[in-house]
């Protein structure tokens, strides 16, 4: 029986022997999702030798359904009875191979499988590998794509209802629930993050979340959104003033706008994510713009809605491929210490043409 994504496994073993790795684990969701394409799937592991078939490891009752929708061979184990992490070790004495090379993910590992692998290796052949998962994401097949554009197309169905709902003395948790309603009834699979919609000086914090703050009139709210389509995420930002806008708002916002088109105007396969950057940071000299500016304005975006090859950013090297699909743009712009903006959408890279997936507005949005 032959994997369903064999190329995903293909394209991983030539990365492992580029970087001298004998045997990978996966255990991490977004990767298993990856290599089987199941998202019903949990205590669970892959290990892929980089010469030989690979194998999943699932909870008994589990094996026969992976099996069939994989394509993978699949043992199972008896969980008290077994363990992960036990069953791992099993497998691995079963190869024929002595690994020099174990690579695994380095964040998201279940701590009795790291605990198990210590015990059993020499913890000096241990490899993140995390980056290696990353880089081969990183570039999508036109199934992957297509998943993301209707991710996108459920997210600006909430940025819709959002912004609909904004008005002075309501609450931002007001703005979310009818915005993730909406995401739900158009099929979202559910938001990738924590939603954020801030208000007022709120609008200035990197990772805000909705709270019970009422909206005031003379405020800016930004509205940060996040859907997901069979595992694929997109997300969205838009920042819209309750009242009317001043002077200078408004350039500080029209702005941002030119700075975002550009970058998606001039993005081109080969680029460099330190090139990309550059751009940026010769715009806002340009606008004479002396506020805070991040040193990361965009990420990769897929199974994670911010995937971390490529990371856009200063003296980022990562390079940018035809048919990545990547956020822009990531920073808060401070108009001063009481409102902030911040525009972000979702653009495939094509050898020409990008395509913003987030197909919605940015025009400045006035709410009396």
């Amino acid at each position: 029986m032959t994997p369903k994504f064999q190329n995903r496994i293909t394209k991983l073993q030539e990365l492992m022997i580029e970087n001298n790795i004998d045997l990978l684990i996966v255990n991490n969701r977004e990767n298993l999702i990856y290599l089987t394409g199941l998202l019903e799937i949990e205590c669970m592991a892959i290990l892929i030798p980089k010469n030989d078939e690979i194998v999943a490891i699932t909870l008994s009752k589990d094996v026969d359904f992976v099996q069939e929708n994989s394509g993978i061979r699949t043992i199972g184990y008896y969980f008290p009875k077994e363990t992960l992490g036990q069953k791992i070790i099993e497998q691995i004495n079963t190869l024929k191979i002595k690994p020099s090379g174990i690579g695994f993910e380095r964040y998201f590992v279940d701590f009795e499988v790291y605990e198990k692998l210590r015990n059993a290796f020499d913890n000096k052949i241990f490899v993140n590998a995390s980056n290696l998962f990353y880089k081969a994401r990183s570039v999508k097949e036109n199934t992957e794509i297509d998943y993301i554009k209707k991710a996108s197309e459920i997210v600006t169905i909430g940025m819709n209802a959002a912004i609909k709902t904004a008005k002075p003395g309501i609450t931002e948790l007001d703005i979310l629930a009818e915005a993730e309603y909406a995401m739900l009834k158009a099929g979202s699979f559910g938001s990738s993050f924590r939603p954020q919609i801030a208000s007022g000086k709120r609008s200035l914090i990197t990772h805000p979340l909705a709270t019970d703050k009422k909206i005031q009139y003379g405020e800016t709210v930004v509205i940060h959104l996040s859907s997901t389509y069979k595992g694929y995420c997109s997300k969205i930002s838009r920042t819209i003033y309750i009242g009317d806008i001043d002077d200078q708002s408004k350039k500080f916002y029209e702005m941002l706008v030119i700075l975002q088109k550009l970058l998606i105007d001039n993005i081109k396969p080969s680029m460099s994510s330190n090139e990309v950057y550059l751009i940026a940071e010769k715009t806002l000299k340009d606008f004479d713009y002396k506020g805070e500016f991040l040193e990361v304005i965009g990420y990769g975006i897929g199974l994670r809605q911010s995937e971390f090859y490529p990371i856009i950013g200063k003296n980022k090297k990562d390079l940018i491929n035809e048919n990545m699909v990547i956020s822009l743009l990531l920073p808060t712009i401070h108009v001063n210490s009481e409102m902030g903006f911040k525009i972000e959408d979702v653009v495939w890279i094509k050898e020409k043409n990008n395509e913003v997936l987030t197909k919605f507005s940015n025009n400045i949005v006035n709410i009396s």
